[in-house]
């Protein structure tokens, strides 16, 4: 995974500390669309799925945090969730095995809870009763020893209690609006002036002044609180993790070296016509400089630069490529691309509601 060390290893350490059989804290990670939360999530579901023998030492789900909210409004979701959870150590353990044993899998499973942030308890101002019931919901799982649960038909149907103070709930959202309100507070709100501006010394030598922002540096509890999650619930987070803005290196690598990148899937579509899509380090360089011009939309707008630059070529590969049957993108088709889509591109430049007009936060940095 590229650029976010900090988030690997809290990953990484909690995981060693679970299958371990060991006490382990709640995480809650907070980054930017395509920053990598759900490559996380999923790195650890295939580590575990590869090994047999720590598949059979954790149960993982995953949950969409949209889902809890309409589970919520439908009653009983911390329920269903264990109910999730029990079927899926059915599949891993088998439908012979006894109810206690997948009843014992289950309550010390892994919890993947994506996009947390849709279940924030106000929206506009306004109450989100299903975000309400949604963090309470999980406030009964989290850390409770007796949490009523009627078993399956095929278990019997009774209702009992079950303790799941064992399970992991590793929690993520993008937060969209968080980065502004707090950029917003300690430049213009109630902490205005705390955020000073630096000098520093562009391409040309010329110096000017700027507000170099960072989230990791400036947030409080209380901006949570005023985001929408309640106090109860954060506190059942050992670890609130910021997962770091994407640079200009990281995209490269990802660009170069992810198998499910943007360029790969077009090297595979030209592939299927005879055509070998090549891309020279110059201009993979500058396409990787042309998406962390969108702090907010991390990998994904690697994706969407290629996109300007390969799919004009895509309707006619074959009468594209070179009488040697490649096509090769080079630093001056790139820029062809870039000038050709420029009106679009400066129409898009405000992402997330972030006025460009000054250095925009990076999200985590």
């Amino acid at each position: 995974m590229v650029g976010q060390k900090e988030a690997v290893r809290e990953m990484a350490v909690a995981l060693a500390k679970k299958l371990a059989g060991l006490k382990v804290g709640n995480i809650l990670m907070i980054g930017s669309s395509g920053s990598g939360k759900t490559t996380l999530m999923s790195a650890v579901e295939e580590l575990l799925a590869a090994n047999p023998a720590l598949a059979l030492r954790s149960t993982v789900v995953r949950v969409h945090a949209n889902v809890l909210g309409e589970e919520a409004e439908q009653g009983h979701p911390g329920e269903k969730l264990l109910r999730r959870l029990l079927d899926r150590a059915r599949q891993q353990l088998g439908p012979e095995t006894p109810i206690e044993k997948l009843l014992e899998q289950a309550s010390h499973g892994l919890v993947f809870v994506d996009e947390v942030d849709k279940i924030r308890s106000q929206v506009g101002g306004q109450p989100n009763i299903a975000g309400i019931r949604a963090q309470e919901a999980l406030l009964t799982l989290i850390e409770n020893e007796a949490v009523p649960f009627t078993l399956p038909d095929w278990a019997g149907g009774e209702t009992i209690n079950v303790d799941s103070s064992g399970v992991l709930f590793v929690c993520a959202g993008a937060f969209e609006g968080l980065y502004d309100a707090v950029f917003h507070r300690v430049t213009y709100g109630k902490d205005q002036g705390a955020l000073k501006p630096v000098t520093v010394v562009d391409e040309t030598g010329r110096a000017h002044e700027e507000l170099q922002f960072s989230l990791r540096d400036w947030l409080k509890h209380e901006d949570l609180f005023e985001y929408g999650v309640s106090p109860q619930f954060l506190s059942r987070f050992d670890a609130v993790v910021l997962l770091e803005a994407l640079g200009e290196d990281d995209l490269l690598k990802i660009l170069a070296e992810s198998s499910d990148s943007g360029l790969r899937q077009s090297q595979a579509y030209f592939a299927s016509f005879g055509v070998r899509l090549e891309v020279t380090e110059s201009a993979a360089r500058r396409i990787a400089r042309e998406a962390a011009k969108q702090p907010r939309l991390g990998a994904r707008a690697l994706k969407e630069v290629l996109r300007r630059i390969v799919s004009p070529l895509e309707y006619d590969p074959k009468g594209v490529a070179g009488p040697d049957g490649v096509l090769r993108i080079d630093t001056d088709r790139v820029e062809a691309a870039l000038a050709r889509d420029a009106k679009d591109t400066d129409s898009s430049s405000s992402v997330g509601g972030w006025d460009q007009s000054y250095p925009a936060p990076s999200p985590g940095s």
